[in-house]
């Protein structure tokens, strides 16, 4: 797990002065301010100073169970469910370590977003934000992204040997990235977008913002902040743009084909259902000028120094890692037949979705291949 050393160089997201561990648990302004670390991931929010205060009580008191309850029913300004249950986070807490991920987002009350998460890794948005990344970027060292939810870009980085910085600003989600699915390996820092960030600039290969960057505003000042932590051959993949010009299942604020192309002039523009097929087909994928993509329901981007055009999906982040052991799609019954988590579900994926409404496995080679492909067989963690 991240040590608490490692955030040294952070800066505060108010002042901008540089942090300083400061025992076990905090990060540390010049000025005396303090923040708390739990888990190896800072929590740098503004606006949740009380909150940040609350924690740290509790860590200096010996309470981490306390503090990590108090930040894990954080939520975003989105979110419109039920706060979670204080008696459903102390089991979380107390019981993290032979949970399921599913239970887990079950005691923190994810409802509809709990089913998103669980079923990711075959979300043909997801399968997008892999050929954009694959296609431009598969060589990188480094990775940063914003947004990054509870990990999945992330697992994916760390286990081919990326160095991974994830970021987001809801801490639950990236307590559950450390515990089920990036990872001890992944560093982890929760703040606000739309904040001063407290991230180096200048050092990533790669800089990704996957089904996010419609949510973030102000758009302007965010996109400069992913640009300066690109080093100076570093490419920026920012994916599932939602399109305001198409009806869609978007909750945030979306753009269109023109605000797109005044935001990245040096951008390389797809459609984001055609990076899917480009994944599953092993094809390379084929861009679009943005007037021509006005009809798509969203937009994907390669932009940054280290664009270049894009190469094929032969491999790479399409297929697991060796040592893998896919298994069948948990949407699929018994009968193989597929079950979706809910109506929302269903109506949002189901008529994208590119594993077939029917599965049974096969032992053939290229069969099994071809199902990896299309996420009728699926690379779960190990504690789905």
């Amino acid at each position: 797990m991240t040590d608490i050393s490692d955030w040294a160089g952070l800066r505060a997201p108010g002042s901008g002065a540089a942090l300083r561990p400061e025992g076990p648990h905090a990060l540390c302004e010049p000025d005396g301010r303090r923040w708390p670390v739990v888990d190896g991931i800072p929590f740098l929010r503004l606006g949740r100073e009380a909150l940040a205060a609350d924690a740290l009580a509790r860590l200096d008191a010996g309470d981490r169970a306390g503090a990590l309850a108090l930040l894990l029913a954080d939520q975003d300004d989105w979110w419109t469910g039920p706060p979670a249950n204080p008696a459903d986070l102390a089991r979380l807490v107390a019981e993290a370590g032979t949970l399921s991920l599913r239970d887990a987002m079950g005691l923190l009350g994810f409802g509809r977003v709990g089913d998103y998460f669980a079923h990711r890794w075959s979300d043909p948005t997801y399968l997008a934000g892999l050929s954009l990344i694959e296609a431009h970027g598969g060589a990188a060292a480094s990775a940063f992204e914003l947004a990054c939810g509870i990990g999945h870009y992330g697992r994916e980085f760390i286990r081919r040997g990326v160095a991974y910085t994830g970021a987001d600003v809801v801490f639950a989600k990236l307590w559950l990235a450390r515990h089920w699915v990036a990872g001890p390996g992944a560093r982890l820092v929760c703040f606000d977008a739309a904040a001063p960030w407290p991230v180096a600039s200048g050092s990533f290969d790669l800089v990704l913002c996957q089904d996010a960057f419609y949510f973030l505003d102000p758009k302007p000042e965010i996109l400069g902040r992913l640009r300066g932590l690109l080093a100076a051959a570093g490419l920026l993949a920012v994916g599932h743009v939602h399109n305001r010009e198409v009806e869609n299942h978007s909750a945030g604020r979306a753009v269109t084909a023109a605000e797109l192309a005044r935001l990245f002039p040096d951008g390389l523009f797809y459609d984001d259902a055609e990076l899917t097929r480009a994944l599953v087909e092993g094809h390379v994928p084929v861009p679009g000028a943005p007037e021509a993509l006005r009809g798509v329901e969203a937009f994907a981007v390669a932009a940054g120094p280290g664009r270049g055009a894009p190469g094929s999906l032969a491999g790479g982040y399409a297929m697991p890692p060796p040592g893998a052991a896919p298994r069948p799609n948990p949407l699929y019954g018994d009968d193989g037949a597929l079950r979706f988590p809910s109506e929302r579900y269903a109506s949002e994926y189901g008529g994208l979705a590119t594993y077939p409404p029917r599965f049974a496995p096969s032992p053939d080679d290229a069969s099994r291949a071809a199902a990896i492909r299309c996420r009728a067989l699926v690379d779960l963690p190990e504690r789905w």
